[in-house]
């Protein structure tokens, strides 16, 4: 679908909290034209009037909640972006008084929130309908489905279609199932990274660019823009045909975000003064969705792809509300109270039993 892109407006969204990466987010801009190319097949449209207003924008550039009422039954009081129109809305227009009749649909054709009318039912659209589609130059269509089909139909293309979207600079891997975007400077590793997840049965979504899709409140969908799917770019190797490399099942198009993990590099003095328990735990802010974030320093020895399976190990395991730092103070605080109290120190019987058990082996 072709579409044209324009910036968020600054009053969309608000200014971004202290510590958030300020990323900057495109959202599509959906026309009459782009519309009727991605529904007429499903929907059946015909375009009966307006064809002059193809270009109109579906969401306007200042809109203030970018997706409210976007489409949905005639609607005079808070006018949908795309009215639709089916028997009990015709037979209502109908019933007015002429003059009443004539100020309905110079109100319908006026509102500078309505983008597109669709007539439903395999109804025939009026002639003053049409001919006043012609002379606002609004778009009219027409379609044999019911209307709460049109509705359901379009309530699930718009929902993706202006869906807030954003292009990150990064590596997208499917990693144990989990969706995992490598990210860091420029040269330090990332795609030779990805090379290696992939040796390990590791699944590529996008290298370099990936488009994030937010198609929930709290759900972002990495996808790889057409142009770059399938390819991995290595520094001394060059461009990568990542499917016939590594089969078929090595690649996909796309996969929600769980975690990000961050690429580093750091001095050995600086290496010291890192939180060693990692007690507070980072995000990073995308599309207002808040992810989960870990960092990787590179160096000498330190096996990333393994450090990467282990972090998405590790978010898997707090996901189902497992967390082995609180485990592990909570052993260490058993262990103190026990000893002031006078009591064993072993926290419960299955640990006491599993230590028995380990040393009486030997190897």
């Amino acid at each position: 679908m072709r579409r044209k892109r324009r910036k968020k407006s600054p009053d969309a969204s608000p200014e971004p909290k202290i510590g958030q990466v300020n990323d900057s987010m495109n959202t599509p801009a959906v026309t009459a034209r782009d519309l009727y190319v991605a529904e007429s097949g499903p929907l059946k449209l015909k375009w009966i009037g307006g064809e002059a207003g193809k270009d109109r924008l579906l969401e306007p550039m200042t809109a203030k909640f970018p997706g409210m009422a976007l489409v949905g039954h005639l609607n005079f009081v808070h006018p949908n972006r795309i009215q639709v129109i089916g028997e009990a809305e015709i037979n209502y227009l109908l019933k007015l008084g002429k003059a009443e009749y004539k100020n309905a649909i110079r109100n319908l054709f006026t509102c500078d929130k309505t983008s597109a009318i669709i007539v439903t039912n395999n109804k025939k659209a009026p002639s003053d309908l049409i001919a006043t589609a012609n002379a606002k130059s609004l778009a009219l269509f027409s379609t044999p489905l019911p209307s709460p089909v049109v509705i359901d139909h379009l309530q699930y293309y718009l929902t993706r279609a202006l869906a807030p979207r954003i292009t990150v600079h990064g590596v997208y891997m499917e990693v144990m199932g989990m969706g995992v975007l490598i990210t860091g400077k420029p040269g330090i590793g990332k795609s030779e990274l990805a090379l290696e997840l992939l040796s390990r049965n590791h699944r590529l979504i996008a290298d370099d660019a990936v488009e994030f899709i937010r198609v929930g409140p709290d759900v972002l969908v990495g996808q790889c823009p057409t142009l770059l799917s399938d390819y991995l770019e290595v520094r001394g190797l060059g461009i990568l045909d990542v499917r016939l490399m590594f089969g078929e099942t090595a690649v996909r198009h796309k996969k929600k975000l769980h975690l990000i993990v961050r690429l580093e590099t750091t001095l050995s003095e600086e290496m010291n003064k890192i939180d060693r328990l990692q007690a507070l735990q980072k995000t990073r802010n995308i599309l207002n969705v808040e992810i989960p974030e870990v960092s990787l320093f590179v160096g000498p020895g330190r096996n990333l792809a393994v450090l990467v399976e282990a972090a998405t190990r590790a978010y898997i395991l707090r996901m189902w509300g497992i967390d082995p730092l609180q485990d592990f103070m909570r052993r260490h605080q058993d262990y103190l109270d026990n000893q002031k109290n006078g009591n064993p120190v072993y926290r419960n019987e299955h640990d006491e039993d599993m230590l028995r058990k380990t040393r009486g082996k030997v190897d």
